[in-house]
């Protein structure tokens, strides 16, 4: 997935959790989580693979994850990245 071009400015929450699916997919061997399980409960996140997701979506989505957006929270499950990065996209921050 590296060198890969942001998406879309209309991205659509469908979209976004397609990309995350294919992110997830290919970064723990098919174990894909569903859109709302804690992937981090379930083990498949370590920091690395964390910090690589965050990485990820400034890449694909065009935004930028301040500090102190680094709330865990935000992170946890596919759903939730999605309305973070919906979020983001819509206030026009990078």
């Amino acid at each position: 997935m590296t060198g890969q071009q942001p998406v879309d400015a209309d991205v659509t929450a469908e979209e976004i959790l397609a990309e995350l699916n294919g992110f997830f997919s290919s970064a723990t061997a098919g174990n894909t989580p569903g859109p709302d399980e804690d992937y981090f409960a379930l083990g498949l996140v370590n920091s690395l693979l964390a910090l690589e997701l965050v990485a990820h979506i400034e890449r694909r989505f065009g935004i930028e994850v301040a500090v102190e957006d680094l709330d865990l929270d935000h992170f946890r499950t596919m759903n939730r990245v999605t309305a973070f990065v919906l979020r983001k996209r819509s206030a026009g921050i990078p």
